[in-house]
């Protein structure tokens, strides 16, 4: 059996919850969430990675475990998100690292990468968006109202998504046999997202989301610098971060590896096995299997 920890640490005088499994002299993969869940999402994937692998999956500052300052004292941004996890980078000693990125964990992981492109061994992208090509109007045309216009009308549409139906939607829409998601998984987000004051941190991450989006250039272009390994596994199922998305990744890199799924958005949730898969075979081809990793310089 694979232990994993259940850890926290200060980061910025924030309390920062990660599990941590694996042998700490082993290559480190970062596994990033989305919304609206946490490093819950990757319960199952640890153990799967552990044996071989350094693994790390924090909570975002606002989701899980972590705290969750007011909006009011904490300017959230997914640029303020990516600075914590490099603080706590920082504070575990990790310098080189591969990273799985899922929904919110890409901006995050992306910034990272601009930031110490030095450092990033090996991408992996689960729905994890970098191009617009990936956007699904229809799930994002209230993201870009409210932007526009934070007003009442925008608001009201968007808190929807912070209520159990929208979800429980996200887990299941794509998903061939429905029966094989626990509803453990969105009951524990929504239980998480109804902490006080949670709904105006999502509703600022929601009006911040344009700027992933105005950093794209930026992150195609480290692509093509730096010829980064990158593997796509993706639900082709997903309405949020449609297969095209994974399909532009090629454009800028062309060895990536995609794979499309049968599944939705929480591709771990019905096909671990498959995923987990795809993973080890993937950093087992870029990664040495002991210790250090050669880093990609950019």
């Amino acid at each position: 059996m694979i232990a994993v920890h259940h850890r926290t640490a200060s980061v910025d005088d924030h309390r920062i919850f990660y599990r941590e499994a694996g042998p700490p002299e082993a290559p480190t993969v970062l596994l990033l969430h989305g919304y609206p869940t946490s490093s819950h999402m990757f319960r199952l994937l640890i153990p799967e990675l552990a044996d071989r692998y350094h693994v790390i999956a924090p909570d975002h500052l606002g989701f899980g475990r972590s705290d969750a300052p007011p909006a009011d004292e904490f300017d959230y941004s997914f640029e303020a998100l990516s600075t914590i996890t490099d603080g706590l980078l920082d504070e575990l000693g990790v310098r080189d690292f591969a990273i799985y990125v899922q929904d919110y964990g890409a901006p995050i992981g992306w910034r990272l990468a601009l930031r110490h492109p030095n450092r990033i061994t090996a991408i992996i992208s689960q729905s994890g968006n970098a191009y617009e090509a990936g956007f699904v109007p229809s799930f994002w045309a209230p993201i870009w109202a409210y932007a526009a216009d934070p007003g009442p009308a925008n608001e009201t549409a968007l808190r929807s998504a912070l209520e159990l139906d929208a979800i429980r939607w996200q887990y299941l829409h794509g998903v061939p046999d429905p029966g094989l998601i626990s509803p453990d998984t969105w009951l524990h987000d929504h239980a998480l997202l109804q902490r006080p004051g949670n709904d105006a941190i999502q509703l600022r991450l929601f009006r911040d989301y344009t700027t992933n989006v105005e950093l794209y250039p930026r992150v195609q272009e480290y692509f093509r610098t730096s010829q980064v390994p990158l593997l796509a596994v993706w639900g082709a199922n997903d309405e949020i971060f449609g297969p095209e998305g994974a399909r532009a990744f090629a454009a800028d890199l062309p060895d990536a590896e995609i794979h499309l799924l049968d599944a939705g958005h929480f591709a771990l949730e019905s096909d671990l096995d498959t995923v987990a898969g795809y993973i080890r075979g993937f950093l087992g081809r870029v990664t040495t299997a002991a210790g250090s990793s050669a880093a990609i310089t950019g």
